[in-house]
């Protein structure tokens, strides 16, 4: 005997509870619980765990490995961000804000594909006939790809059961229900239990799957927390509506390195692939201009050369501003803190403005050393010179200390032209890298004395 019973889902982390309540008690967020009416049978409730068959428990080293066979997507950019290609059963999940580029990529990479692979494309969101006007204008190969529309996620499975496809994109899962549930379609409970079916199909049948998320107003994805456990990979398309740059980044990858970075251009015929990511995020000044320094970032597996700009005016504010654009605020109030007491530099009477060029997003510390200097060549207004490579971490008492794989961020540097580095003294290469000076510094105050 069946017994009804009405829940509270909170629709930003996707916690129960008996009754309604204004705020939140794990996430905080308000007004975010919404009704769901669920159907319980008592004999279920009330069922043990006795009736559970045993599993073969299997050693570690008895365990098989074979080579994942991956699908290349013809884009290298995108398989780089992967990991190297798509791997058989693999749930993908891909976010980003609206009209960044989310279904333009993965309509590109499915025509392409489904000249030798099977391939579906499920649209919740758009009719047949938009998704095929988006490929004449961009010129895809359309005699292959299979198109569906249809938001149900019990029929999208029967007929992928049916055609059998090795590659199905989901657009998007916002949009998708299942009639085992009442709620609406976009709930916390409607995309869990949908994105479960659709993983489990997945995961069965060794299909590639493609989901689309949407995105909130803070730039994470919508929906349960748990949907981005579910999946094997996580990528966001980062990037303004107004840059003609996109970038894709992999926060989470089971068969790749995370943090991993693609860079696209998007034109009138889609999204294009830049092969020379480095290039369009240096500016080629004319002549030297001060509060400018260029640094080498370490993006997944690659070094990828960045430009740090630094303003610092005069305030007439009782409080200072501080503002940063691609890099943390309260690093920014640590380090020029840490240039007051070991620099005798002040800029507690001056605003200052930092911003990476290009739109990226730096999070690592090996940016600390190029961002002072930056700052100080601002505040001075004497320009560092064009061909001059810094990186490195600052600690608070002053101390230059080494980064993760520097000479690759060497080799980089040398790569492009630059032809001397201010660098941590433990990142110092043994043996001379060709047509690059490398000047090693061990304090702040020596990095300060060196230029």
């Amino acid at each position: 005997m069946s017994k009804v019973k009405t829940i509270y889902t909170c629709q930003s982390c996707g916690v129960q509870a008996p009754k309604w309540a204004g705020q939140c008690g794990d996430c905080g967020s308000w007004n975010s619980y919404v009704e769901d009416v669920i159907s319980t049978s008592r004999n279920q409730r009330f069922q043990g765990y006795a009736t559970g068959t045993s599993a073969q428990a299997t050693l570690l080293s008895d365990v098989e490995l074979t080579d994942l066979a991956r699908i290349s997507t013809q884009l290298a950019e995108f398989d780089l961000v992967l990991g190297g290609g798509l791997v058989s059963g693999s749930v993908i999940l891909i976010g980003g804000d609206p009209g960044i580029g989310k279904s333009t990529l993965l309509l590109q990479t499915l025509c392409q594909l489904s000249q030798n692979h099977s391939c579906l494309y499920v649209t919740g969101e758009e009719s047949l006939q938009q998704v095929t006007l988006r490929a004449r204008r961009l010129n895809l190969p359309q005699t292959s790809l299979r198109l569906l529309a249809e938001t149900q996620v019990e029929s999208i499975i029967h007929t992928a059961n049916q055609h059998k496809p090795q590659v199905v994109v989901i657009d998007s899962i916002q949009t998708i229900y299942t009639e085992t549930l009442q709620s609406a379609p976009g709930g916390v409970s409607q995309v869990r239990e949908s994105a479960a079916q659709l993983v489990r199909y997945a995961k069965q049948t060794g299909t590639i799957l493609f989901l689309v998320g949407h995105v909130t107003k803070e730039g994470t994805l919508a929906g349960p927390r748990v949907l981005e456990h579910m999946v094997d990979t996580v990528l966001y398309f980062e990037g303004e509506t107004d840059n003609r740059y996109r970038i894709i980044r992999a926060v989470k990858n089971r068969f790749g390195a995370v943090n991993e970075l693609g860079v696209f251009a998007m034109t009138d015929k889609g999204l294009r692939q830049v092969n020379n990511p480095s290039a369009i995020f240096l500016s080629h000044y004319q002549q030297e201009v001060s509060g400018s320094s260029v640094m080498v970032t370490w993006e997944g597996t690659r070094p990828l050369l960045v430009e740090v700009q630094a303003l610092v005016d005069e305030s007439h504010l009782g409080n200072p501003r501080r503002v940063t654009v691609g890099l943390e605020h309260n690093r920014l109030a640590m380090l020029l803190a840490v240039l007051h007491r070991h620099g005798d530099v002040a800029t507690y009477t001056h605003d200052v403005f930092v911003n990476v060029v290009g739109g990226v997003k730096v999070t690592e510390t090996a940016v600390d050393l190029a961002l002072l200097l930056a700052i100080l060549s601002s505040l001075k207004n004497r320009p560092l010179p064009n061909e001059l490579i810094v990186f490195g971490e600052v600690g608070l008492a002053g101390e230059i200390r080494p980064v993760q794989s520097g000479q690759e961020r060497l080799r980089e540097a040398a790569k492009h032209g630059f032809k001397t580095a201010i660098v941590p003294a433990a990142n110092a290469p043994k043996n001379p890298i060709p047509n690059l000076q490398i000047i090693p510094v061990d304090h702040l105050r020596k990095a300060l004395e060196v230029w």
